[in-house]
């Protein structure tokens, strides 16, 4: 089983389309057409799993008919496979690394298994506390002048001008 880029597990795609792993293009492609047309859910009106089985044959396809998608993904499957000749699990274990933390205690950890540096937020928009309404509520003039004053400025700040 190799590893999709979100951490789950996804079938041998090779082993899905029924080729082996040094196969041609043009291989590929013949196993998916003759695949797809007997997985094809309007081929088999009464199987309620054909749709699922059909995606799964489009998305290997997919990764398996680009050169470049095929190259990654044959990468990551060589990666998954030297990785669990390495690590023999125990039954019932699994296998943990400790990934240092940069910045010391209280600094952003990366993701376990991620590549790249850790990620961190972006701008954020800081605002003071809101005013509590007033005594008897908010009037109705009041809600719209503040609507009206927030639309104003959000058109000023597109920098079209005035619109009067």
């Amino acid at each position: 089983m190799a590893v999709a880029d979100h951490g789950g597990p996804v079938p041998d795609l090779y082993q899905l389309l029924g080729v082996p792993r040094d196969a041609s293009r043009e291989e590929i492609a013949l196993a998916w057409r003759r695949r797809a047309r007997a997985e094809h859910p309007d081929a088999r009106p009464g199987d309620a799993a054909a749709a699922g089985r059909f995606r799964a044959l489009a998305g290997a396809w997919q990764v398996l008919g680009d050169p470049a998608r095929r190259a990654a993904y044959d990468r990551a499957l060589a990666r998954e496979r030297q990785r669990a000749a390495q690590v023999p699990a125990a039954p019932g274990r699994v296998p943990v690394r400790r990934v240092a933390r940069p910045g010391g205690p209280g600094g952003a950890a990366p993701l376990a298994g991620s590549p790249g540096p850790p990620l961190r937020a972006g701008p954020v928009r800081v605002e003071g506390p809101r005013p509590a309404p007033p005594e008897g509520g908010w009037e109705e003039q009041d809600i719209r002048l503040a609507v009206l004053a927030e639309l104003a400025l959000r058109l000023l700040a597109t920098g079209r001008g005035r619109p009067w």
